[in-house]
Parts: C-alpha cells; structure tokens; sequence
C-alpha cells in the first residue's frame, strides 16, 4: 500500500519545495535586484525614516493639507490590512448621504469655494486605499491649503502640478497627485 501513496507525497514534498520555498526565494530575489523600492513597499522616507508608502492612501484632515479620498476600510480608514471598497451601488441611500455627508464637510471646510465638488473627493476607491488625487481634486483645495498656511494659490498650484503623476506608459490611466508626497512638500516649503 506504501507503493502506491509513494509517489503521491514525492510529489507533495517536492512541489512543496519548489513552489514554497524555491519560487518565492527566486522571485522575491529577482524583485530585490531589478525593483528593490517597489520590492520594498515603495516607502516614502523623511529624514531617514519611512512616513508611509506611495501605494497606500493615508488619512489628512488638517486644513492646512491636501485631503485624500475617502476610505471604505475598517474598522478606521486606509486600513491596508482590510483592503475593501464599500459596495454600495449608486443608487444606495447609504451612499447618498454619506456622499451628501462629505460634500458638506468640504464646504464648510471652505465656505468661499463654489467650485463643484470633484467626485474622487467624495467617493472611496475600489480598495479604499488610493493614495491619489484627481489633478481637479488637488485644484479644488489648493485655495483651502494656500489660505491654511498663508501662501499664495500660485504656489500651492506649482507643488501639485510638480507631484502629479502622468499616465503610466503615457496612455494607461489618468494623470493623479499623490496626497502623501504632494503634502510632504507643501510641509518642507512652508513649515505648518
């Protein structure tokens, strides 16, 4: 009886190790030598120390910074280890005000802007984790954030079109700022 299952678990033992251990070993390799920041989790330092990761979406509230789009993980936002959007269709009351909800805080946030409300500011991502922008969404705060810190529009205007993002292969997707970096060099222009 030992005959017959012997080949079996060579063959366990071996895709095991090929495909549990060798593979893994070989490509995380490979990806250390050709893309080792990727590889890495494509970390953004400051100081020598890592502030978060230019793929995953972090939470800004303060009106002196651009704001991300809205999260749908739990049990907080931009948790990356509950990657989820919220699945709620367009028609669901749930989204409605919570959409409502939002678009009320970015008025309040700032009265004097008219501007319609960009609809990646309102909205989550499929994953809940995006850690772009719209060019528009960056557009629509920059007078919030200019007047937050005391500087001119211009200024803000110039940080963000210097951390958006172009298409990638110059025809796949839309131009995006990422959040992160954008407010990390707004933080080293004008100290809060």
């Amino acid at each position: 009886m030992f005959n017959q299952f012997r080949p079996a678990l060579v063959m366990l033992i071996l895709m095991t190790v090929l495909t549990g251990a060798i593979y893994p070993a070989v490509v995380t390799g490979i990806a250390q030598v050709i893309f080792p920041a990727q590889a890495n989790g494509s970390l953004i330092e400051q100081n020598g120390k890592a502030v978060g990761s230019a793929l995953i979406g972090q939470p800004f509230s303060d009106p002196k910074h651009f704001w991300s789009r809205p999260s749908a993980t739990s049990p907080y936002p931009n948790n990356a280890s509950a990657s989820s959007g919220s699945n709620q269709g367009p028609l669901s009351p749930a989204l409605i005000e919570a959409v409502e909800g939002r678009v009320k805080a970015l008025r309040e946030a700032d009265p004097d802007n008219k501007a319609p409300v960009p609809v990646d500011l309102v909205t989550a991502s499929a994953s809940g984790l995006d850690p772009h922008i719209s060019p528009a969404a960056a557009e629509y705060q920059a007078a919030r954030v200019a007047k937050a810190r005391g500087l001119d529009v211009a200024k803000v205007m110039t940080l963000a079109a210097d951390n958006t993002e172009g298409r990638q292969l110059g025809f796949l997707g839309e131009p995006r700022v990422n959040v992160l970096r954008l407010n990390l060099a707004l933080d080293a222009a004008a100290p809060k």
